[in-house]
């Protein structure tokens, strides 16, 4: 086993003598447990999940579906870029939601626009798909479906092969279809990219580098 648990551990005596956790000597990616809990993964606003090390190749067409909970109406929800200019990049603006993609010839963005600024900030649960099929992009957010012209019809390939970075990046490396530098703060869960009829659910905890990210749980209640 290379990977922690997902759990919450408590009591913990060695010898008959209990271990203190209030003060550990040292400590790595461990958060306080909550009275309730959710599935889902919590990030902390301080950072991001780095997924697939030897990077993913959108092309020509994914489809990347999410659920997400935040108070926050600023936040980074993905970015896959390239060292050239050809990107994707999901993001939460002043409380709208923006799926930029670039096929190597200019960004285009599809944006969904609630009514209120806070409706999509609200700490519930609301579901994300973002669909890129060549030219072509959609947004679909709890059921509203976004389109958006895109001028660019010839170029239909986001050449990118860096990796996934989910909830923010780091400061060193560049993302070319996100305007956002702002790290998501809440809770992830279900994320699922799929290419053709080939569907894949990531999990967090399986990321190659994760910084202010706790896999599998998700406080009840922001706190």
């Amino acid at each position: 086993v290379t990977h922690s648990i997902p759990a919450c551990i408590g009591s913990l005596t060695i010898n008959g003598k209990q271990l203190d956790n209030e003060s550990p000597v040292s400590i790595f990616a461990v958060n306080k447990c909550y009275v309730t809990v959710q599935d889902g993964t919590f990030f902390d606003g301080s950072g991001f999940a780095a997924l697939v090390r030897e990077g993913y190749k959108v092309r020509s067409d994914v489809n990347i579906t999410l659920e997400f909970r935040t108070t926050a109406v600023h936040g980074v929800l993905l970015g896959v870029s390239s060292a050239k200019v050809d990107a994707i990049g999901l993001e939460i603006v002043n409380g709208k939601v923006l799926f930029h993609v670039n096929n190597g010839a200019g960004r285009i963005t599809a944006a969904y626009e609630p009514r209120g600024t806070n409706s999509l900030c609200d700490g519930k649960w609301h579901k994300l798909q973002a669909n890129k099929s060549k030219h072509r992009i959609s947004l679909i957010i709890d059921g509203n479906l976004v389109q958006t012209d895109n001028p660019y019809i010839q170029s239909t390939s986001a050449d990118t092969n860096n990796p996934i970075y989910v909830g923010g990046y780091p400061v060193d490396v560049k993302q070319n279809c996100l305007t956002s530098k702002s790290s998501f703060h809440g809770c992830l869960r279900n994320l699922v990219l799929t290419k053709g009829q080939q569907a894949e659910l990531f999990d967090f905890s399986r990321a190659f580098d994760l910084r202010g990210v706790f896999p599998h749980s998700c406080p009840g209640a922001e706190h």
